[in-house]
């Protein structure tokens, strides 16, 4: 599990002012209807992010990350994965995970991100909205996997995306979009050699794959209340702008 409810994201090194932002639902193009939240600047926006949390699904944390997307200039919409099995509440620490899990495929993640970045150009009335995405966890390497997935990407963003072979490789293939890989040199979850061998299939492609290790930085260390990892944090949200760019 990467963050709980006491987490909190860091904001971006460069602030503007937030319009609305509000729980939305969503529906995908199988019907599933799911707990989605969006965030907008206060005005114009040319980019669209996605936002993959981790195993959780849409907890405080991501909610809290799409605020500050929307401060760095980005139409946002953080999704939760459980909606074919556990509905559209609210998915705090009490909320059993565990159970819903295993049901979440890949081609379901597919499909609800599908819905968020049709979402996000229809709000913007701009079919040709540069949308990105970006994930945590099994979030980051699900968001790797949607520059597969025909949705259009710009870029997709990986923090720490665990299993990357397992969970992303499948779609090395058809992928078009590239990749930003911001990984913890002090997680143990995946070795590096994994990444190392998964940004050298999707090099291998033809689509860059920009990959950068903080040494010593915990599983999780996209946290404001880690203040050992602040510079981490802070570079990690400048090589995303620039990324956006």
């Amino acid at each position: 599990m990467c963050h709980t409810d006491d987490s909190r994201a860091p904001a971006p090194p460069r602030r503007g002012p937030v319009g609305a932002h509000e729980t939305i639902e969503l529906t995908s193009s199988d019907g599933n209807r799911f707990r989605a939240y969006a965030a907008t600047p206060e005005g114009p926006a040319d980019v669209g992010m996605v936002i993959l949390p981790d195993v959780r699904g849409l907890h405080p944390f991501y909610e809290d990350l799409a605020v500050h997307f929307a401060e760095a200039g980005c139409r946002t919409i953080a999704i939760d994965y459980f909606g074919r099995s556990a509905g559209t509440g609210a998915r705090d620490d009490a909320f059993d995970w565990k159970s819903h899990f295993p049901k979440v495929t890949p081609e379901a993640v597919a499909h609800d991100v599908r819905a968020a970045v049709e979402r996000l150009r229809a709000d913007a009335k701009r079919p040709d909205l540069r949308v990105f995405s970006v994930g945590f966890c099994f979030g980051g390497a699900n968001s790797w996997r949607q520059s597969g997935e025909g949705h259009g990407l710009a870029g997709c963003i990986g923090f720490y995306g665990g299993r990357p072979m397992e969970r992303a490789a499948a779609a090395i293939p058809t992928m078009t979009a590239p990749l930003l890989m911001l990984l913890a040199g002090a997680d143990q979850g995946t070795p590096p050699e994994e990444f190392e061998e998964f940004a050298r299939l999707v090099r291998a492609r033809g689509l860059v794959v920009e990959s950068h290790t903080y040494p010593g930085a915990p599983h999780s260390f996209f946290d404001r209340s880690f203040a050992e990892h602040q510079d981490a944090c802070q570079d990690a949200w400048r090589r995303i702008l620039t990324f956006l760019g």
